[in-house]
């Protein structure tokens, strides 16, 4: 079965720019309890996902940043430590279980990487949890 059946589409899922701040990424992160956010550049492509623990990292260990600075740190300089890979919009369920185990939720693009939404973790183990136990 075709991704697209399973995309929780762009409009409504919570992602940064990659010029948004550190301050703009932990306020979007708060607002809908997640603990990572997809990274979209100024064309829309997908470009990588900033988990917590990067914005916790990069407030611990570079040195003259604070939360009274924070809007002054674009995303885009924080060192990321986890990388969802991306599908394309054609791929199948059939090839998500593995991307699964490691990441919270699977971005999706099109043929010029273009994000258009994500397939989220629980959407992957129902579709499994399905097809096992039909």
């Amino acid at each position: 079965m075709k991704t697209a059946s399973f995309l929780f589409p762009k409009d409504k899922v919570a992602f940064i720019r990659s010029s948004s701040s550190m301050k703009e990424a932990m306020e979007q992160l708060e607002q809908h309890y997640y603990t990572a956010l997809p990274i979209v550049d100024e064309a829309g492509k997908y470009v990588g996902t900033l988990s917590e623990g990067d914005l916790l990292w990069t407030l611990k260990n570079k040195p003259g940043v604070s939360f009274d600075n924070m809007d002054e740190i674009p995303v885009s300089t924080i060192k990321k430590h986890i990388r969802n890979e991306c599908v394309s919009i054609d791929a199948y369920m059939e090839d998500m279980l593995a991307k699964a185990a490691d990441q919270n939720f699977v971005p999706v693009v099109d043929d010029k990487q273009i994000f258009l939404g994500i397939i989220r973790r629980k959407d992957i183990i129902a579709y499994y949890m399905n097809n096992i136990t039909d």
